[in-house]
């Protein structure tokens, strides 16, 4: 059986790649926080910087479980990289997520 993706964590992904700041937001619980490479960041800046305003996208490569992959991600910015992402999800909603290099 093949390892697939919790729906909030695929609709995210899905959002990402829409450019859907919306649906995005819509992922995410109100208190929602987020580390990248380790280091808190403010969730709504960063999402800003690394994903909206600079056509962020995301192909996942591997699923290591419901709430974790790695993917190539890339923007207008930084280009490509290959990350690990690792979500928390509660209640249906993510309520933290954390991303780096892999």
């Amino acid at each position: 059986m093949t390892a697939q993706l919790d729906p909030t964590v695929q609709k995210f992904v899905e959002a990402v790649n829409a450019h859907d700041a919306d649906a995005f937001f819509k992922t995410l619980t109100a208190d929602a926080s987020m580390s990248d490479d380790g280091a808190e960041r403010n969730l709504a800046q960063w999402t800003d910087s690394e994903i909206f305003a600079t056509n962020g996208r995301m192909k996942v490569e591997s699923i290591g479980g419901p709430t974790e992959f790695v993917a190539d991600y890339s923007n207008d910015r930084w280009g490509s990289m290959r990350t690990a992402w690792r979500f928390t999800v509660r209640d249906g909603l993510i309520s933290r997520f954390e991303t780096g290099q892999a």
